[in-house]
């Protein structure tokens, strides 16, 4: 197999490549709104019938949501293994407000963009122009060389962007069509325009919602001011508690599991070009409010968070009223790394708040999920030909990098599927995802699907 004549077919073709991904970026395949329901099965139908044009066997099943594709190829002349899960996800966020777009959101156009072109459309960097690269790489093998080098399953979803209800039940009713040797997920950035990179580490996320309740109503705060407890002063001295004056989470037994950054990976994160004064002051910001003594990546990558995302409780509307409310209420995160045990991190943070609760108060939870962190093995032989491959496109190494994020799909593919995913996406920070003029750097679309032959042709050997 002659790789070069694989990724000149893809250069070559990349006129053609643009209209199908344009063609795909026209469907409105919103997954919130009911009204898209028909759109986002039309955007499914359109992806069968293009999987079947690569000589996949491609099937559209129905969800109590919107439908899942599922699609097979066997390896050109039977090659075996390693099969491949490929996954990515039709279904895009709304496009409000719309009055902030500078072309229509789903009539894609190429525009100029700080000297670069770079397609603009609602869904072209999440998710729809990535999984294209996906697809015109096979495209590119089926077309030079009659078929693929290894066996690939795709798995398109329409719900991604809802929290993909509908996922964890179809993975448990087709296990066994599913199933394979390693997931290939394009749902991810590179750390620069110029430098590719496979995410390695992907925090995990506790949610937790916690109500401190006192007397049986709101209460006058002139005739019960004093006497009476006040559920926003014991929520706000128990979230005060969390943290200690280093960053660090005070919660007893929270660092079990929280492992050291290999040294090669540390190494790495600290010689990358990255300014801590730029990244924060964008943001309106100057210091780093994670631990101390922590490089601002590993603060963000691969170091557990708690964080209160809201708060509220008696009067907030317009003016003042001067009560003593019944009941305050706190939304609290917690991002996971290493070996950490979401359940044990949820019983702790109950017994914490508990703990600290005067006489006449008690305390009232709701979970909102709870999931582990994942990382794939550093020692990884796939993870070794995908840098490679990735080196041989961009002129540069791939760079490990973590997400602070949390991707419920990998953990899925892990616990449920048994298999590692290797995360490589070629989006960049400036794409403006879930916000008006969303794009995807023209050269990201095309080196990504030179990127993804490089690889798919590294695995099967």
């Amino acid at each position: 197999m002659s790789i070069d004549r694989v990724l000149a077919a893809i250069d070559h073709d990349l006129d053609n490549s643009l209209e199908r991904l344009f063609g795909l970026l026209r469907i409105p395949s919103v997954s919130t709104d009911p009204a898209y329901k028909p759109d986002c099965l039309r955007a499914a139908n359109w992806l069968k019938e293009e999987l079947g044009a690569l000589d996949f066997a491609a099937r559209v099943y129905p969800t109590p949501g919107h439908p899942m594709v599922v699609a097979h190829a066997a390896a050109k002349g039977g090659a075996r293994g390693p099969h491949v899960l490929f996954y990515g996800h039709y279904d895009v966020q709304p496009p409000d407000p719309l009055d902030l777009w500078k072309t229509q959101p789903f009539e894609p156009a190429i525009v100029q963009s700080n000297g670069k072109q770079v397609i603009v459309a609602r869904g072209s960097a999440d998710d729809k122009g990535q999984l294209m690269t996906f697809l015109e790489a096979c495209r590119a093998f089926n077309t030079v060389e009659g078929g693929l080098p290894l066996p690939v399953t795709i798995l398109f979803e329409g719900e991604e962007e809802t929290g993909s209800p509908s996922l964890k039940p179809f993975l448990d009713a087709h296990r066994d069509e599913l199933k394979a040797d390693l997931a290939l997920i394009c749902d991810t950035d590179m750390w620069d325009e110029k430098t590719p990179a496979v995410t390695t580490m992907l925090r995990g996320l506790v949610l937790e919602e916690v109500t401190i309740r006192g007397a049986d109503r709101d209460l006058h705060s002139g005739l019960f001011g004093g006497a009476a407890i006040n559920p926003i002063r014991v929520l706000a001295r128990i979230l005060g508690d969390l943290h200690d004056t280093q960053g660090r989470i005070t919660i007893p037994g929270f660092y079990d599991g929280v492992r050291e950054l290999d040294p090669e990976v540390q190494a790495q994160w600290k010689a990358l070009d990255f300014s801590q004064e730029q990244f924060l002051g964008e943001l309106g910001l100057k210091q780093p409010a994670g631990e101390r003594g922590r490089h601002p990546l590993e603060q963000i990558w691969s170091r557990p968070t708690c964080d209160v995302n809201g708060i509220y409780g008696g009067y907030m509307g317009e003016g003042s009223k001067t009560v003593i409310p019944a009941k305050a209420t706190a939304k609290v995160s917690f991002r996971l790394v290493g070996e950490q045990d979401p359940l044990k991190v949820r019983d702790a943070f109950r017994a914490f708040v508990r703990e600290r609760l005067p006489a006449d108060c008690k305390a009232e939870f709701i979970s909102h999920g709870a999931s582990p962190a994942l990382q794939l093995p550093l020692n990884s032989p796939q993870l070794a030909k995908a840098r490679e491959a990735l080196a041989a496109e961009w002129g540069r190494p791939a760079v490990l990098k973590g997400s602070g994020g949390s991707i419920p799909i990998v953990g899925a593919f892990k616990h449920d599927l048994g298999m590692d995913s290797l995360l490589i996406g070629f989006g960049l920070d400036d794409d403006r995802i879930h916000s008006p003029n969303e794009k995807y750097d023209l050269e990201s679309f095309r080196k990504g699907a030179r990127s993804w032959a490089r690889i798919l042709s590294a695995l099967a050997h």
